[in-house]
């Protein structure tokens, strides 16, 4: 009966074991899935921040044509906008959130009070 007992245990043990590695995988895998999503959401976060600063550029060169940009801050975020050349102009905003930043760089003409985009591209 003790034989029978020690033999129950160990199989116990070793099914315990590999369920304790299977789980332990299944977090692992669960835990850096769950970082690269953050990582995508906060690249995609200052993505749309560089657009925004290009569209608040757009806006206050329309309201002031010798507009030639600004650093804009939108809670934990930053936008670093620059505007050069005289016409074309080029504007670039660079947004920011933590470690990452995304650029967008966009070319406009201004001519006759009119702003005409012509260019609209994310720099890599």
């Amino acid at each position: 009966m003790n034989k029978t007992n020690g033999q129950i245990l160990v199989t116990l043990l070793f099914f315990v074991v590999i369920a304790i590695i299977i789980t332990s995988g299944a977090v692992v895998v669960i835990l850096t899935n769950s970082l690269s999503a953050s990582k995508f959401a906060q690249g995609n976060v200052a993505y749309y921040i560089a657009e925004s600063g290009i569209e608040n550029a757009l806006l206050r060169l329309l309201r002031n044509p010798s507009y030639n940009g600004e650093t804009l801050a939108i809670e934990d975020a930053t936008a670093l906008i620059t505007v050069s050349g005289d016409n074309p102009k080029t504007i670039t905003s660079v947004g920011s959130i933590g470690n990452f930043s995304r650029t967008i760089e966009v070319i406009a003409d201004y001519t006759d009070n009119i702003l005409t985009v012509t260019s609209w591209k994310e720099i890599y």
